[in-house]
């Protein structure tokens, strides 16, 4: 949908968005963020009476929740999680090329340069990682993965992400990213194929049927 069609509120927020993922937080001030979003002055403490801090807030929690969509596809479709996170991962550097590696993770962009005072950045930043995290962990138990050891290969494996992503934008090349995502996908196909055959349930989910692997 093209930007014309956007409510105000949204064309702030997705303006938010991109100045996360390429200034940070502090990078990008609310006169030139009114004039990317095409927006009269006043009309950002009518929709985020909180100001900027508030919009931010909002455009954390509007990109954690497309994440979040797009591995719940992942997960309603029972889909190996191999391949999957290697088209996320692939997905990722492909954006970070066309952009001049400019465009990072807005999430870690922000989440690096935080302080205690921003309390509800934090707290966003903080629920947006629990929910990539706990999706990550459900489609690794899919594959079979113990439920105790999935939750740490899901938190190692957006440790990877975000630290590959930021490694790779300020070298101005894929190499990083690309030799970490094979490193991870090695390991996780490791941990794949010596899990028993029956996949734990997670509570309040039926158990999923294991992925087919014999296509890789």
């Amino acid at each position: 949908m093209g930007s014309d069609h956007l409510s105000t509120r949204d064309r702030l927020v997705h303006a938010m968005a991109r100045a996360l993922q390429q200034r940070g937080y502090h990078g990008i001030g609310l006169a030139e963020l009114l004039a990317e979003a095409g927006a009269p002055k006043g009309v950002l403490y009518h929709h985020f009476p909180g100001g900027k801090q508030a919009l931010a807030v909002a455009a954390i929690e509007a990109t954690a929740a497309h994440i979040a969509a797009s591995l719940d596809r992942l997960i309603a479709a029972r889909a190996d999680p191999l391949p999957a996170l290697q088209g996320w991962l692939a997905l990722a550097q492909a954006q970070l090329d066309r952009s001049g590696f400019e465009r990072g993770c807005p999430l870690a962009t922000v989440a690096l340069e935080t302080t205690a005072a921003d309390t509800a950045v934090r707290a966003a930043l903080a629920q947006a990682f629990d929910g990539i995290r706990a999706r990550l962990a459900l489609l690794l138990c899919a594959a079979g993965v113990a439920e105790a050891r999935a939750g740490g290969l899901a938190a190692l494996v957006v440790a990877a992400y975000e630290g590959a992503l930021m490694q790779a934008r300020v070298a101005g090349s894929a190499a990083p990213m690309a030799e970490a995502a094979e490193a991870l996908l090695a390991l996780l196909r490791r941990e794949v194929d010596r899990s028993p055959p029956a996949p734990p349930v997670a509570p309040g989910l039926a158990a999923p049927s294991r992925p087919q692997r014999g296509s890789r």
